[in-house]
């Protein structure tokens, strides 16, 4: 039979009417003549509680011992789903990673997958099992023991069974009813895209868009998975949601698509560092091994030798930043003056495939924040995205702004 993959998040099953709800719709599926891979999130809430629990009991917690806890709400909701849909007359059952099996690297809590044998869940879908309802988020890895993927890896998990099995669509239920120009919260006039290209998803992912997890989109686009992103409490047409898809397939394009933000960045600057080569692997080599995530980057011209050196990163990593920085300046591979950091700013990107073919998007961007008096900090850009740094207190009027400066509002 055709093959469908379809995830809840965990607003999508926090409580029992919720797994009801959404075994309802796995049930019409299942009547149109589908086997369907569910791939279940843990109960709204519950993640975060188990997390909370293992901080509690042991603050230097080990690895290992952190997963097989966290993992264990995705298990709750697997199980509680099976039992759901056998209520129904759907033959059902619930499988743990280990059970599939799901393998993974050994990265304790930041584990990839993979592979996925196809082998035990064929073999009971052709006994006669009509639905494998999975527990995301988790896996094994080589020695045998419970991994996790990171926060959203059931998204990662959802797209990777679809390739493994060559389904003919992931849908990933959520609390929202597809990918919008922007948040609906900052700006009221944003807008519902039927259709998005797997590059704008996977820089809005990447930008602060939470949506979809950003690794979940790169194994789609490498796997040409069709993906569909839609709400798990609205009714369901065959036009709901938002389809991630390869650009071809879409006719016409806005030079921009979306515009995403982050509230949680932070500018760094080392003042008058010499001025080198070298000075850049010196300074960004110790950040890269402290696992500090560097986004933007920005050197000054230099002046006697001396130049000043900012880039951005998320603010709960500043003080690894700092640190790591600081060892550098004591070891003696890199000299600055000050180190300072501005935890009081926001990143705000536009993003769109169609800016390969439109001139003028940046001009237009700076004349939008300009026409509102946002000062702009830093600015990067790419083939599709131009992104700035500005002060926090500005990032709503900023989207705002963008978004009606691109009328985001209008489709193509």
């Amino acid at each position: 039979m055709p093959l469908l993959v379809v995830k809840f998040g965990g607003t999508s099953v926090g409580s029992l009417d919720k797994i009801r709800r959404a075994a309802k719709r796995v049930g019409v599926e299942v009547a149109r003549g589908y086997d369907v891979i569910v791939i279940v999130s843990a109960m709204s809430g519950k993640t975060n509680e188990l997390v909370n629990w293992v901080g509690e009991t042991s603050p230097l917690f080990d690895a290992r011992e952190y997963d097989a806890v966290v993992s264990s709400g995705e298990n709750v909701t697997a199980g509680l789903m099976a039992l759901t849909l056998q209520e129904m007359d759907v033959p059902a059952r619930s499988w743990q990673g280990w059970q599939v099996p799901v393998m993974t690297t050994s990265a304790h809590s930041a584990a990839r997958i993979e592979d996925i044998p196809t082998e035990n869940l064929n073999a009971k879908f052709d006994e006669g099992m009509r639905v494998a309802v999975v527990a995301g988020f988790q896996g094994i890895s080589p020695e045998g023991r419970i991994t996790t993927l990171g926060r959203g890896g059931s998204d990662t998990t959802a797209v990777a069974f679809a390739a493994a099995f060559g389904a003919e669509r992931c849908d990933i239920y959520t609390d929202v009813d597809g990918v919008y120009t922007t948040d609906p919260r900052i700006s009221e006039k944003a807008r519902k895209l039927d259709k998005i290209a797997f590059e704008e998803m996977l820089e809005l992912a990447s930008l602060g868009a939470k949506v979809l997890q950003t690794r979940s989109v790169e194994l789609a686009m490498r796997y040409k998975v069709k993906l569909r992103v839609l709400s798990s409490f609205d009714e369901q047409t065959e036009t709901s949601g938002t389809y991630v898809c390869d650009e071809e397939e879409i006719m016409e394009s806005n030079a921009v698509s979306g515009v995403a933000y982050s509230r949680d960045e932070a500018k760094m600057t080392l003042i008058s560092v010499a001025d080198r080569p070298g000075i850049a692997a010196a300074i960004f080599g110790p950040l890269a091994d402290a696992g500090v995530n560097v986004d933007m980057i920005v050197q000054n011209i230099s002046e006697e030798g001396r130049t000043d050196m900012t880039f951005s990163c998320p603010t709960d990593q500043v003080l690894r930043a700092e640190k790591a920085l600081q060892g550098a300046k004591a070891e003696g591979s890199i000299n600055y003056h000050d180190l300072v950091a501005d935890q009081d700013v926001a990143k705000v990107s536009v993003v769109g495939i169609g800016m390969r073919s439109h001139a003028g998007v940046a001009a237009q961007m700076f004349h939008a924040l300009h026409a509102e008096g946002i000062n702009i900090k830093v600015i990067t850009t790419s083939e599709i995205k131009i992104s700035v740094l500005i002060d926090r207190k500005y990032m709503e009027l900023a989207v705002q702004a963008l978004h009606d400066a691109f009328e985001l509002e209008k489709s193509a």
